[in-house]
């Protein structure tokens, strides 16, 4: 059984990227935004259309069974890691990259368009999960295969860098789900934006995806896998999920460690923050989106300079610095969000700087774990399995907290994961400077 081995951190040097890298980069980006914003969108808008797919009657019953497919979604990632991630490991970053923008972007669609139950009846929240299944199992793929994309168009010095601009990319969808939260909510009724406004918004997501597609379509493989379709010739076809679950178990663990509390925390903060705002402390919706939109802003320029630190320092302080951060933050954060927009505004604007201790690492320090022959598979199966169980369920968790009169315990769930990310990032090995195919 072959591990992953502790190496001595160097600091590689930082070569500038050539062409074709920085051509890699962008087209990665730009890419991974476009199905993100599909993503993120259904969390952004879930307190705006959960009545339209569920039974009139009680609002908050209604808004936990959308959540609830909010998380259901979150089942389908594994799958999605170790399907489309072995698709990747075999046919390449590129052909998996474009099978799953077209996934996301074809289901955003279906829900922009899909009947309300007062029409169709059950058949519309069944469209609905369905719809969320295939969004759960393209995200499952997108971030294992975006990951080794960057990781492998990089030089070795500006990985932390490279790789930061996956969760840029991801923050930017994220970003623009919020701006067309902001915009919509700022320019129609309440009737007209729970009756239509959020299917404008499920429908430029989907047309955005369009755009990401044909980027992906028009990008080169990475040399990475080239050079490893060329060993591969005429040997037995290849096995990517055994072969990870065997000979590098050790890995696919530390990944979902790695994992835990950034995925919890990330969802909270960056996803869910404005609607358990508005549904916990009466903050409206308006200023609600506004306060994270200002504070997503934020949080994207300063991931590459969280690469930057990566690469200098290491992954593991950076990663130390997130999880410590969020401990001391978790308290004083809940006790202050319902203060009114500056209040909001502080917390998440505090979440976010701390986040970039994880986001910025995250692609890099995962895809180092691994070989070429199963970097997207041990990226994309134990990530999506430790979002699908913590990620997917944090917004549901903290909304049943607060509706049930345990709103002052959600700062125990946040701080709870900061100390599980604290005992994983201070025992794992350091990989800044580690030779990786």
């Amino acid at each position: 059984m072959t591990a992953t081995t502790a190496t001595a951190p160097t600091r590689a040097p930082a070569v500038p990227l050539t062409d074709k890298q920085r051509r890699a980069v962008i087209a990665g980006s730009i890419g991974n935004t476009v199905e993100w914003v599909d993503w993120a969108l259904y969390a952004s808008f879930a307190p705006i259309f959960s009545a339209q797919f569920f039974p009139k009657g009680d609002a908050g019953a209604a808004l936990l069974a959308t959540l609830a497919v909010f998380a259901v979604g979150f089942l389908m990632r594994p799958i999605g890691g170790a399907l489309l991630g072995s698709y990747a490991d075999r046919h390449g970053r590129k052909a998996g990259m474009t099978l799953t923008i077209a996934m996301m972007a074809g289901a955003a669609l279906v829900i922009a368009i899909c009947p309300p139950y007062s029409a169709i009846g059950i058949l519309a929240p069944i469209v609905l999960v369905l719809a969320r299944l295939v969004q759960g199992f393209s995200a499952g793929g997108e971030f294992g295969t975006s990951s080794a994309f960057l990781i492998e168009s990089a030089s070795p010095g500006r990985r932390g860098f490279v790789g930061s601009w996956q969760q840029v990319s991801v923050g930017a969808g994220a970003l623009i789900a919020s701006l067309l939260g902001t915009l919509l909510t700022r320019t129609l009724s309440d009737d007209a934006l729970a009756t239509w406004g959020w299917r404008v918004a499920f429908g430029i997501g989907g047309l955005l995806g369009l755009i990401g597609l044909w980027l992906r379509v028009s990008v080169e493989e990475t040399d990475a896998f080239t050079e490893l379709a060329q060993r591969r010739a005429g040997q037995p076809k290849p096995r990517p999920v055994k072969d990870m679950l065997v000979k590098h178990p050790r890995a696919a663990l530390r990944v979902v460690g790695i994992t835990i509390a950034g995925t919890l925390l990330y969802y909270m903060w960056v996803s869910y923050m404005p609607g358990y705002a508005h549904t916990a402390e009466g903050i409206p919706l308006t200023t609600a989106f506004l306060a994270n939109t200002l504070a997503i802003a934020i949080f994207l320029v300063l991931l590459p300079f969280g690469g930057k630190l990566s690469d200098r320092f290491g992954r593991k302080p950076t990663l130390l610095a997130f999880a410590i951060g969020f401990l001391v933050l978790a308290w004083p954060a809940f006790q202050i969000i319902g203060g009114g927009f500056w209040s909001l505004f502080l917390v998440e604007l505090a979440g976010v700087f701390f986040l970039v201790g994880y986001s910025a690492n995250c692609a890099v320090v995962m895809a180092e774990q691994f070989p070429a022959d199963v970097r997207t598979t041990g990226i994309g199966l134990p990530y999506a399995l430790a979002v699908a169980i913590f990620g997917g369920t944090a917004p549901y968790v903290t909304t049943w907290l607060a509706t049930h009169g345990h709103r002052d315990k959600v700062w125990i769930y946040a701080a709870a994961a900061a100390v599980i990310g604290i005992v994983v990032y201070a025992t794992m090995p350091e990989t800044k400077g580690k030779e990786i195919e």
